[in-house]
């Protein structure tokens, strides 16, 4: 357990080591959490350029050197922004990290021009549909074919 975590929230590229370990934990969670397992073989990955400025962002959560999160943004067309990946591991759970997390994403979103930001969520997240809801999304219909999501979510930026 971490004791009074001090975290940072820093761009890192997509394919760096620390951002590979990320993602790797962020699988690995979805693959428990979900009933039947998580398959990445199921959906084309999203081209790395997606999450590389002025096309989108990759983040890394850390406490010192330790990588305990990630969230990713992807730009569309019509000011629309995308989060992708976002993942606090447990330990840093209900300490402010998911929530600020949350809040540099759509603050990422503002600096490459979107004027609002959708998402899509798993049922099993509970706590991730929680932090939505109480951070000004609503949820829309179905906007991809995302087979896991059930949950779909879209927050106009101020």
């Amino acid at each position: 357990m971490i004791e009074q975590a001090s975290y940072t929230i820093e761009p890192e590229p997509i394919d760096s080591p620390d951002a590979q370990q990320a993602l790797r934990e962020y699988v690995a969670e979805l693959d428990r959490r979900f009933p039947s397992g998580f398959d990445t073989s199921r959906a084309a990955p999203p081209a790395k350029t997606d999450f590389v400025p002025p096309a989108g962002v990759f983040l890394v959560v850390r406490v010192g050197e330790q990588v305990l999160g990630c969230g990713a943004l992807r730009t569309a067309s019509g000011g629309i922004g995308e989060i992708r990946r976002m993942w606090i591991a447990p330990e840093l759970r209900g300490r402010g990290a998911g929530r600020a997390l949350l809040a540099e994403l759509e603050q990422q979103a503002r600096r490459l021009g979107c004027d609002r930001i959708r998402l899509d969520t798993a049922a099993e997240l509970r706590e991730a549909r929680a932090l939505y809801d109480s951070a000004g999304y609503q949820e829309i219909p179905a906007y991809n074919d995302n087979e896991y999501a059930r949950h779909w979510y879209e927050k106009i930026l101020m």
